[in-house]
């Protein structure tokens, strides 16, 4: 229902707490306005007691967070909710005409003149770093937390199905009427997100540095673009704007000056990828057409979006990806998708122009059904806008700014802030402080994170954001929560009224996954949204206020309980990105292998590249004693994999020479990659179409922004990361032949985000127990090769070196390597003496279900812990004497957090190309009550005390009588529980048993590794229609029996060959484009009859004619003037060269026979 409201005076946007809202943002209105969608009740806000006096002023709050839908009249809503307000009265307003300065004069600049604010905040600053404000602030019940989120981007939502189901469920969801399918192009470039120069400028996981200070000068740039002389006027309205209506705006920020990524573009420019209105509630993110209205409103750059609303268009998309996954270029996924597409809205910022050939991916997403309708309703309403700063001189470019100011980061924020201009950039606070004399850390202490948990939530939006964090806390999500002051709040500053940022930053996107799960199981939660911002407000609170608090949150609590939450829905978050060929080439293989490169070798290179791409184990030569390995998949065909290999081999090659030993800059690869990519592509056809575009080189070197401590913002960019090349792995059907050797180690799996010293694996596996029956086994693991056991509780100095020796010693035996292997820097040795000393590695682990977060269940630890208490004079000291068996345990059970079971086992397996799992629980085991109780207890306390003192001992730190407590229980309870904890365990012989049978597989190049994908998308060719073997050959064979002249001419030919890829053509990526084979996608997997109607044929090839059927009604319509079925050439004749039969026929040069009547037989269609 929309409300008309007469503002006589002054206007405070309902719904939004004052406390955000600058003084400037009081705006005199004359008229009405409307206000679309929204509830209106008085409440008041709560703020404390002493800023609400300050501003004199009262505010409202909307009960309900307002639809994500888009009302019926798109267009006139979209009107009253983006240009219904006036920022100010255009007389206030100053008529400000922006001057360019020259780079010189902005290197210049005197660092007193960055900005009026930080003249004036001495006496405010001193009270936040000399008064020990927050170490004296207690909270006590008249405490109180007030967050606001100030910045945010999508929810990550990581997909727990393979692609090929997450694009079958797409499909379903178009062709059932649902949902669009949304499909937008992937700028290469960093995030940026802009909230006002009030609000503040963010990157993905930080503020207040040179990625920030970047995309306010190049957005700032965008307007002067686009509004010409009145850009100083619009950029303070649209900064008023955002601060009043509490908004954020997502970007792609493209740049040459912050780091390569696929291409240095040509142009320097921003993309508006995301438009967020964050109120006093959950964010609600615009759909795509309000985000073309917003940004058309303020001239804003737009991405290209194209919509699939049909199952024809969107099973099209697909396939017309996958026809152009390896060799697509900017222009040809652009035309292949406007054609295949029902509605196309070309990008405002064309990615040919500004960036290049090169192009990231795609991104696609379901959205709402009416999409379409939205979408084309807005664009009549808004035509694209006028440029009208084309042909003005914008003074110096970022190139020359930042080439300018090379003498550090500061000096180049400074020149860039400055030449944004006042009217944009007032404040330079998020990035220096208030530099009136000391300098001051932005950083708070960590203490603002306790103390706003532990305050009482001021309403409801501040009950989720802690809600939020206990759980990532609790659950040990790797992610941090990083306070900073809030220098646009310095002078609201006291001793009862604190001001702080948060940033919270996840450093794994296994957090987004397990917390998606915590979604699941508690509806109410709000997402974990990527850059993620909020501030806080620490306050005390009277008696009145207090209450005042109390009630405004029991009516906002139940309204914000019973609104649905769209994110919970499965089918709404469904996205996938789709990326290509032309640039994982240059980024992942050529870039981020640089250290591995330099550090490891071209042969650890190899390794490496090669864990990019699915490898066909029978195309690699034989090394190692074994063929190849099976690694991620990206689905590349088996032509362009030895392409791939080709190229970097000789890239390999090249740098080391030119380099030496000394690392290529990962930010700045493309300086030595361009040019040798460009030699590279022009001595063939094949090696142009494998590197897609290069040349027009941007050199960067002179312009780079200096960026300090090897940061990378985006998080794409491994500048420190050391590349874990993969060990050689046997494939399938393959022997471990017997001038080779064999090492059989046990795993210890650490996720990426643990820092992890010298430990052991889980104790309590029985692994010694194991190596001493696979050593002492009758007949050994089936063959005739020693089988040596070392004991790593008895090997005095390092293990591993000792392991080697061996090796060397001895480099046809088995060892049976009885210590876990700890770490990366392990795994890397143990890979080093497969090659050096040509061995397999074969991991072993205990078999367990897991957990959703951890690969072994609490069944699994349990029967661990029990095992450890049963020993005596375990030589590492760890049996039932130890006092602290159980936190030991589970210290170790939590190195393995942050990864189930199925992935645990994947990336062993992608890594090794094998694994043995030993038996460990039956089938039908279960845990007691009291078992169970004790460990979650356990796993509790043991979350508490490391929350509190990271790694220390648990005798020791606040918790220590705890734990006394704790293993004194925890030994009464499994030792009361004996019997059932035997009962469960497999027997100790079968499971031995069952260990040296899989080895022996392995051994005997029986082993087929599991699949991790259920289809392999990869490069698409053609379409046809396949069609059975059996059938086509009895035809032939009638043929024969029945006419002499078909049997006189197929009596020598050998036609098994081609039966069993019998197919007729529909269309082919070369001869008829990409389109043309995407066209057939709504077909696939149908079943078609073919009538099979005459035998054609020469010295030289033999084809079969076909008439293709009907699937549902729909006439399948081949592309080939001639359907066929080729089945049979002579030598170095292409099949292809039968499409040329009906020619020759009608020459003279052919025969034909007629099949009377013709034969119908049913095939599928399909993609090759």
């Amino acid at each position: 229902m929309r409300q008309r409201i007469l503002c006589s005076r002054i206007f405070t946007l309902p719904f939004y707490s004052t406390d955000f809202i600058p003084v400037r943002a009081y705006i005199p209105i004359a008229r009405f306005f409307a206000l679309p969608s929204l509830s209106l009740s008085h409440r008041s806000t709560t703020m404390p007691q002493s800023e609400r006096q300050k501003r004199n002023v009262e505010a409202n709050t909307d009960k309900a967070a307002s639809s994500s839908s888009m009302p019926s009249a798109v267009a006139e809503e979209v009107t009253d909710r983006i240009g219904g307000l006036r920022i100010r009265d255009e007389n206030e307003v100053q008529k400000t005409v922006w001057k360019p300065e020259s780079p010189q004069t902005i290197a210049n600049a005197d660092v007193e003149n960055v900005s009026e604010t930080t003249l004036k905040s001495s006496a405010s600053l001193s009270r936040i770093f000399k008064g020990n404000l927050l170490e004296n602030f207690t909270v006590d019940n008249s405490t109180y937390s007030l967050a606001q989120i100030r910045a945010t981007f999508y929810p990550k939502f990581e997909n727990e199905k393979s692609d090929q189901e997450i694009r079958a469920r797409m499909i379903e969801v178009v062709s059932k009427g649902l949902g669009t399918l949304e499909v937008t192009l992937k700028h290469s470039g960093s995030l940026f997100m802009y909230a006002g120069h009030e609000g503040g400028a963010y990157a993905k996981n930080s503020f207040g540095n040179v990625y920030t200070a970047v995309g306010v000068f190049v957005l700032g740039r965008m307007y002067h673009e686009a509004w010409g002389t009145a850009a100083g006027k619009k950029q303070v309205e649209f900064n008023d704007f955002l601060e009043i209506n509490r908004m954020c705006i997502s970007m792609e920020l493209v740049t040459a000056v912050l780091g390569d990524h696929g291409q240095r573009p040509r142009e320097d420019y921003v993309v508006v990828t995301a438009v967020t209105e964050l109120g006093n509630g959950k964010p609600k993110f615009y759909s795509t057409p309000e985000v073309i209205a917003f940004c058309r409103k303020w001239r804003l750059p737009t991405n290209h979006v194209w919509l699939f609303s049909t199952r024809r268009s969107v099973t099209s998309f697909f396939a017309a990806y996958d026809a152009l996954c390896e060799e697509g270029l900017a222009t040809t996924v652009c035309r292949a998708l406007d054609e295949v597409a029902d509605v196309t809205v070309p990008g405002s910022k064309d990615h040919i122009k500004v960036q290049g050939e090169i192009l990231e991916g795609l991104v696609a997403r379901i959205v709402s059904h009416e999409s379409s309708k939205h979408i084309e309703e807005v664009l009549k309403k808004y035509p694209p806008p006028p440029v009208e700063g084309a042909g003005l001189d914008l003074g110096p470019s970022l190139r020359e700014i930042c080439a300018a100011n090379r003498s550090d980061e500061k000096q180049q924020i400074k020149a860039l802030l400055q030449s944004v201009g006042s009217s944009f950039c007032p404040n330079f606070s998020d990035w220096f402080g208030v530099e009136s004399g000391d300098s001051h850390s932005k950083n708070a202490d960590r203490s603002v994170v306790s103390k706003f948990l532990q305050a009482q939530p001021s309403d409801f939006s501040t009950t989720k954001l802690q809600e939020m964090i206990r759980l990532m806390k609790e659950r040990r999500l790797p992610a941090a929560f990083k306070c900073y002051h809030n220098f646009h709040k310095i002078s609201s500053v006291s001793v009862d009224d604190l001001f702080y940022k948060m940033v919270i930053h996840v450093h794994s996107d296994s957090a987004f996954r397990r917390y998606q799960k915590e979604m699941r199981n508690k509806p109410g939660l709000w997402p974990l949204y990527r850059g993620f911002f909020v501030d806080i407000n620490l306050f005390k609170a009277n008696k009145e206020r207090a209450a005042e608090i109390a009630k405004n949150n029991n009516i906002v609590g139940i309204v914000n309980d019973r609104a649905k939450d769209d994110l919970a829905d499965d089918d709404a978050n469904l996205m996938i990105k789709l990326k290509f060929l032309t640039y994982k080439l240059r980024t992942f293989l050529i870039r981020n292998g640089l250290s591995t490169l330099f550090k490891d070798g071209p042969s650890a290179y190899k390794a490496y590249y090669l864990r990019m791409v699915q490898k066909d184990p029978y195309s690699l030569p034989q090394q190692f004693g074994i063929e190849a390995w099976q690694m991620k998949i990206w689905g590349t065909s088996l032509g362009k994999q030895q392409e791939l290999s080709k190229m970097l081999d000789e890239w390999a090659v090249y740098i080391r020479r030119k380099y030496g030993n000394k690392q290529l800059s990962s930010s700045m690869y493309l300086t030595e990659a361009e040019p040798f990519l460009e030699q590279y592509a022009s001595r063939s056809p094949e090696n142009q179409a494998l590197i897609g575009s290069a040349g027009s080189f941007v050199r960067a070197e002179d312009f780079m922004a200096i960026i300090e401590g090897g940061r990378d913002e985006e998080g794409d960019l491994e500048m420190n990361k050391e590349m874990v090349p993969p060990s050689p792995i046997s494939s399938s059907k393959e022997t471990v032949q017997k001038d080779r050797g064999l090492i059989v180690f046990f795993p210890d799996y650490v996720p990426w985000v643990i820092v992890v010293q010298s430990y052991l694996g889980i104790p309590g596996c029985a692994k010694s127990a194991l190596c001493k029956e696979l050593l002492n086994a009758p007949g050994g693991l089936g063959d005739d090769r020693p089988v040596l056991s070392l004991m790593g509780d008895l090997i005095k100095g390092k293990y591993w070196q000792k392991i080697a020796d061996e090796r060397r010693k001895k480099p046809y035996s088995v060892i049976l390597a009885d210590k876990n292997a700890p770490n990366e820097e392990v795994w890397r040795q143990i890979e080093g003496m497969c090659r050096s000393t040509q061995a397999s590695a074969v991991p072993v682990i205990p078999d367990s279900e897991g957990t959703d977060s951890n690969p072994f269940s609490l069944d699994a630890l349990a029967v661990f812990m029990f095992r450890v208490l049963q020993r005596v004079n375990h030589p590492g000291n760890l049996d039932k004497g130890s006092p602290n068996a159980g936190y030991v345990l589970l210290m170790f059970y939590h190195l393995y957090d942050g990864k189930n079971r199925a992935e645990f086992e994947s990336e062993l397996i992608e890594r090794f190309g094998s694994l043995v799992k030993m038996p460990l629980l039956r089938s039908d085991s279960s845990l007691p009550d009291p078992v169970r109780l004790i460990l979650e207890e356990g796993i509790n306390l043991y979350r508490l005390h490391t929350n509190a003192h990271g790694r220390l001992e648990s005798t020791k730190g606040s918790y220590a009588k705890e734990w006394v407590q704790w293993e004194k229980q925890l030994r009464e309870v499994l030792i009361g529980n004996a019997e059932h904890l035997n009962s469960i365990q497999v027997p100790f012989e079968s499971a031995v048993k069952q260990v040296s049978e899989q080895l022996q597989i392995i051994i005997n190049g029986e082993y087929t590794p599991p699949s991790t994908e259920k289809r392999k998308l990869g490069l698409i060719v053609f379409a046809a229609v396949s069609l059975p073997v059996t059938e086509i050959s009895s035809l032939l064979d009638k043929l024969v029996e029945n006419n002499p002249k078909v049997k006189s001419f197929l009596e020598d030919k050998d036609v098994e060959p081609y039966l069993k890829k019998a197919h007729v053509t529909l269309a082919h990526k070369r001869s008829h484009g990409v389109t043309a084979v995407a066209s057939y996608g709504h077909l696939l997997h149908q079943n078609v009859p073919v009538e099979l109607t005459a035998l054609l044929f020469t010295d030289e090839m033999a084809a079969l004619e076909a008439e293709v059927g009907s699937v549902d009604g729909e006439k399948v319509i081949p592309k080939n003037e001639w359907p066929h079925i080729t089945i049979w050439t002579g030598e170095k004749i292409a099949a292809k060269e039968a499409n040329r039969l009906p020619q020759l026929l009608l020459e003279g040069k052919a025969t034909r026979i007629e099949i009377n009547p013709p034969i119908i037989i049913s095939g599928t269609i399909e993609f090759y």
